[in-house]
């Protein structure tokens, strides 16, 4: 009878909605513990970076181009040759061998630093010249960089947030420029810009030459259109959300809404295709001096070193061997960078 009795009262505070003190206990420990969050919320980009930390390919590649950076602009400075100094009694020494003259040296005593990658068939120190020859190449790689963001982001954001006829002129104009042949380009600009360079005054100017130059001028009038199709596709996904709406019923302007809105949303895209134009501009960079159109002798290039070891290939491979691999080593370590960012940065591998 009391069972019956406590099911119709249960029955009956259940259809009433009837609030009862029980309900109202303290919780537990354990309800409190199941309460407590299992991952602290973090920003995209740290989550992105801490992924990026995970991948161990990505990590050594970082690691690697850190070092090679840090010989390369760092060197030169504690070096004691120069990539300029000649010594025609020290032409084509191998690896740690040193002339007639250094033994002759060091038998009376004096310490002379090794040729740690030999000599060239003038007989300067190779390993300076590599060294200046990777400096080159990775300030050409992160300029480009710089050049390609820069451009792309503003030509690419006012194309995707404008749409309509703005759009389709802007694409339009970006497919002409992909039709065009880098290479060809760079010939005519340095031949139009070696007039230009001899009456120079800027030192700067005289040492990366006309090629240089015209691969920088290339790099800013050609090689910007991938990231601005990025860009403009990711506007075009996200210009239409509530917070872009927002901002416009807020009054902001076209510009306003561009860089403080919807260039962030962008910056996934942004890094991994920098990080990825990179070692493109480095190959070119080393493919273009290797067919002499790079920098003014007798400033070094990896790709003119490649360049002139072709004479001596067979007796001396060691001159071919030393920036191939330097130019194998950055290229490849920025292209699985690359890979590693763009894993990082892609939403749908999110644990």
């Amino acid at each position: 009878m009391q069972n019956n009795d406590s099911y119709q009262e249960r029955s009956k505070r259940f259809f009433t909605l009837q609030q009862t003190p029980d309900l109202f206990a303290p919780a537990t420990e354990e309800d409190k513990a199941q309460q407590v969050l299992t991952k602290p919320s973090v920003s995209f980009f740290k989550d992105a970076m801490a992924r990026l930390r995970r991948n161990k390919l990505a990590m050594l590649c970082l690691g690697i181009i850190i070092v090679i950076a840090l010989v390369a602009f760092i060197a030169p400075i504690i070096y004691p040759y120069s990539y300029t100094k000649q010594d025609v009694t020290a032409q084509y020494l191998k690896p740690f061998e040193y002339s007639a003259k250094e033994q002759a040296k060091i038998a009376k005593g004096e310490n002379i630093f090794p040729h740690i990658m030999g000599t060239d068939n003038l007989g300067r120190d190779y390993a300076i010249r590599v060294i200046y020859g990777t400096r080159i190449s990775l300030m050409v790689g992160f300029i480009a960089a710089v050049i390609v963001v820069i451009i792309g982001i503003i030509y690419g954001s006012i194309s995707g947030y404008f749409g309509g006829k703005v759009d389709l002129i802007m694409m339009r104009i970006v497919d002409i420029i992909y039709s065009l042949p880098d290479v060809l380009i760079v010939i005519l600009l340095s031949v139009a810009i070696k007039d230009i360079v001899s009456q120079s005054k800027n030192e700067l100017v005289i040492k990366l030459g006309a090629g240089m130059i015209s691969i920088f001028i290339v790099f800013g009038l050609l090689y910007w259109v991938g990231m601005a199709r990025q860009v403009r596709g990711q506007i075009l996904s996200i210009k239409e959300q509530e917070f872009v709406l927002a901002a416009r019923a807020s009054g902001a302007g076209a510009r306003r809404i561009i860089f403080k809105h919807l260039v962030p949303n962008c910056i996934s895209v942004i890094i991994i295709t920098a990080a990825m134009q990179i070692p493109s501009a480095i190959f070119t960079e080393s493919f273009l001096s290797f067919m002499g159109m790079g920098v003014s002798i007798p400033m070094p290039s990896l790709g003119s070193l490649a360049s002139d070891a072709r004479i001596g290939l067979v007796s001396h491979p060691f001159l071919l061997i030393f920036p191939a691999l330097t130019i194998f080593l950055i290229v490849l370590s920025f292209n699985l960078l690359g890979n590693g960012l763009r894993d990082a940065f892609d939403p749908k591998l999110r644990n």
